[in-house]
């Protein structure tokens, strides 16, 4: 069991995990073992998270989802197979954690009168300002 909250667990059965070979540097250990982890999570179909956090973590994690619902997380930063299964598992339980908390609602504010006048007074004293450095025609002053 992976502890996302004191509420929400998922069986570990609902995680498949595909070792991989890793790329970049690293020699012929690279071209060896299959370090990099594959982490799959099919959040469509699981019975550990409730429909409403199955869709925020389909807006939150919608690049990272397949068509079917599946949800594929690559880890390969380290040179093990456990720290990049530990890694996978972790960003994981972050994206779900993500997904639970409740996103706070936008209420619409209306700019107070003070902060309008205030705000067209700037543009005015700026544009005079700009104004002054406009260049003078001297043909049209008197002598």
């Amino acid at each position: 069991m992976i502890n996302i909250t004191e509420d929400i667990k998922i069986d570990e059965s609902e995680i498949r995990l595909e070792f991989i070979r890793s790329s970049g540097p690293g020699g012929q250990n690279v071209n060896k073992v299959a370090t990099a982890v594959q982490l799959r999570f099919d959040v469509k179909n699981s019975k550990s998270i409730s429909s409403s956090i199955k869709e925020r973590l389909h807006q939150i994690a919608q690049n990272r989802i397949s068509d079917e619902g599946i949800m594929i997380i690559e880890a390969k930063n380290f040179r093990t197979q456990e720290q990049n299964k530990l890694e996978a598992e972790r960003r994981l339980v972050a994206l779900i954690r993500k997904a639970v908390a409740k996103p706070k609602i936008r209420h619409k504010t209306k700019p107070s009168r003070v902060s309008q006048y205030k705000r067209v007074d700037d543009k005015r004293k700026k544009g005079y300002q700009k104004s002054l450095r406009k260049r003078m025609d001297y043909s049209e002053i008197d002598y």
